[in-house]
């Protein structure tokens, strides 16, 4: 598989440094960019030899072109934790950070994948060019990091050169650090620079800018090299001792954050002051270098952060203590060896310390049935908010799907949390039970009756707690918890239903829609007739609205092959002594067969014909038609269908 590359400043300067027998002529400055010509930047390819000939040295200066790097890079870093902005790992890799990075591949191209890490926090890896990296990790930073904010001042006068032609030094900034930097705009008399971000982030956006307002510094600017090791001893605890030397000498000294792998501090100021400034941090280097040793430990990579403490403190702690620097493996390293600095009488204190707060906090599970923890947990949390209001510094984590229950703090505080949530599980286990049935997933929504109807009785019946799988879960168990005597009473009553409809048949009638309203009756008395003689069967009329023929029968199969052979026997007798004839009436005459309110219709109606309208088109009429002998009605009524045929009613005997 081919690979891509791209030609980068970096990369251009090494061909260039590696051309032989090349002269660069001319007065170019040295701090502007040298624009080489077409026989530097492509050199011809060398004379091909006769076959056979060796030669001594490689012909032409192709032999020391470096190979340019790979288009493709990966980059991988850690989220703490405390800066996580989505804690729950109850649904990680399906949650809310999984849609976030979904949307950032979107919009980026870049490839990236999430783990969890021992310590809860987030490892994530990107994958992609070079510029699709970038923007990913910063969007990534800002939407799954909690961010912070903190400005730095700098001379007003240095700010265009933060900002960069166009914007591109500050945008090249920003996707470097992962951050957000605001600069105050011109006509602004405020010089403080704001960022915001990860802590880590902030403090390599900081460095950055201080970095480029000491180069524009037209005071002295000094670049001394020292090992990383040390440098927190030229800090000192929580940076006092550089923040004293800065005031005493009136020079600027930069140090890069421990989370930037550079030994270079640079100092800025007065030449003098730049001096004295020198002088007093190669005297700790010196010292320290001299008299310091070290030491190395194992601790589990669990307990790390507990030895770090949040945003650091702990490690300034021990070094104000003590005066002794604890070097910590990178998070995203196996590595569980952590490396002492400082002077051999002093490394025992503060042994103790890091191996004190590594144990400052413990880690017991207690073990539940998984079925019991909603109960422990409580009505909306209520049992744990209790606990953790009177302990405040124990984080408690249930793991659905498994029996075990995590606390997490101060030794004595977790055993206090400890003994109330076993208390809470004896007292559970002690008064209630458990039942699973497997009932067939389709009379599941007969379970639950209309509107919870069924379900919420026998809940209240009980005193038990019922959980019926959703139709998407295509499970048929059925979960009973609550009072010992409850779940065996509501698992019988539960069975017997399952039962019953088992054994349950549904039949449909196929009755005329016109025959339904006879056979309901006035106010549903008819109707009530033959419910009262099948008691055990349901009998479910269409809506008028749907002009359905179907009539549903719902029970017992005996029980409904009898109300179904009931129901036919009505219909054929309705059938035998009625008939039906449709009779073509102009629509403007619809008003008046229907008369003021329907009264003229219902007149008809309650006639001796005993026969009903049955209306196709709702129009009007003129001619009335009640109270006319039965055969007086043929004549009229053929002349009007051959006079308008499109427009009928419909008139049913009974």
């Amino acid at each position: 598989m081919s690979s891509v590359a791209v030609l980068t400043q970096e990369s251009f300067a090494e061909h260039r440094s590696g051309l032989k027998d090349v002269e660069i002529t001319g007065s170019v400055p040295e701090d502007e960019a040298y624009i080489p010509t077409y026989l530097e930047a492509f050199p011809p390819l060398p004379d091909k030899g006769t076959p056979g000939e060796k030669t001594g040295e490689p012909a032409g200066a192709w032999s020391k072109i470096r190979p340019i790097k790979a288009s493709v890079i990966t980059q991988v870093f850690h989220v703490p934790l405390e800066e996580r902005r989505y804690k729950d790992n109850s649904q990680f890799g399906e949650g809310e950070e999984a849609k976030v990075c979904l949307d950032i591949m979107q919009k980026t191209g870049a490839h990236i994948e999430l783990s969890l890490a021992k310590d809860q926090g987030l490892s994530i890896m990107v994958t992609g060019k070079l510029d699709s990296v970038m923007k990913a990790r910063k969007e990534i930073v800002a939407r799954l990091q909690t961010q912070a904010s903190a400005t730095v001042l700098i001379p007003k006068e240095h700010h265009r050169f933060v900002i960069g032609k166009n914007g591109e030094k500050l945008q090249e900034l920003e996707l470097k650090t992962a951050t957000k930097i605001a600069i105050p705009r011109s006509d602004d008399p405020n010089a403080n620079i704001r960022i915001t971000g990860t802590k880590e982030g902030i403090e390599k956006a900081r460095h950055e800018i201080q970095l480029i307002s000491a180069e524009q510094d037209k005071r002295a600017v000094e670049r001394l090299s020292f090992e990383k090791a040390f440098h927190p001893f030229i800090a000192g605890a929580y940076n006092r001792l550089v923040q004293e030397l800065s005031q005493e000498t009136g020079a600027r000294i930069s140090i890069p954050p421990p989370s930037i792998p550079k030994d270079e501090i640079v100092i800025t100021g007065e030449k003098e002051a730049v001096a004295m400034a020198i002088a007093c941090i190669q005297a700790i280097y010196e010292e320290k270098k001299r008299k310091t040793t070290t030491i190395s430990v194992e601790v589990k990579k669990s307990q790390h952060k507990y030895i770090v403490g949040p945003k650091g403190n702990t490690l300034q702690e021990i070094l104000e203590n003590t005066g002794v620097s604890v070097e910590m493996p990178p998070l995203d390293s196996a590595s569980e060896t952590i490396i002492l600095r400082g002077e051999p009488d002093k490394l025992g204190p503060a042994l103790t310390q890091v191996y004190a707060k590594a144990k400052s906090v413990i880690v017991v599970e207690v073990i539940a049935p998984a079925w019991l923890h909603r109960f422990i947990i409580g009505k909306k949390g209520q049992n744990i908010s209790r606990i953790t209001q009177q302990l405040p510094k124990v984080h408690i984590e249930f793991t659905d799907g498994e029996e075990r229950i995590s606390l997490e703090g101060p030794t004595e505080e977790v055993e206090q949390a400890q003994a109330q949530i076993q208390e809470i599980i004896k007292d559970l286990m002690a008064r209630m039970d458990y039942a699973e049935i497997n009932i067939d997933q389709r009379f599941h929504r007969h379970l639950i009756g209309k509107n919870g109807a069924n379900i919420n009785r026998i809940k209240e019946q009980y005193k038990v707690s019922v959980r019926i799988p959703q139709d998407s879960e295509r499970c048929g168990l059925v979960r009973i918890e609550g009072d010992p005597q409850g779940v065996q009473l509501a698992r019988k009553e539960l069975m017997d239903m399952a039962q019953r409809m088992e054994n349950e048949r549904t039949k449909d009638l196929i009755i005329e829609q016109r025959f339904h309203r006879t056979i309901i009756g006035q106010k549903g008395e008819k109707i009530k007739e033959v419910r009262d003689k099948f008691p055990e069967v349901i009998i479910i009329f269409p809506d008028q609205q749907q002009k359905s023929d179907i009539v549903q029968l719902r029970g017992p199969k005996n029980e409904v092959e009898k109300c179904a052979k009931f129901l036919q026997k009505l219909i054929a007798e309705l059938v035998e002594s009625s008939f039906s004839i449709s009779v073509p009436i102009h629509k403007q005459f619809h008003k008046n067969i229907i008369g003021k309110g329907g009264a003229n219709i219902k007149k008809v109606r309650t006639q001796s014909l005993q026969f009903y309208l049955d209306f196709t088109l709702l129009s009007w009429v003129k001619r009335r038609l009640y109270g006319l002998p039965r055969k007086s009605w043929r004549p009229s009524l053929k002349i009007w269908y051959a006079r308008r045929e499109s427009e009928t009613f419909e008139f049913v005997f009974l």
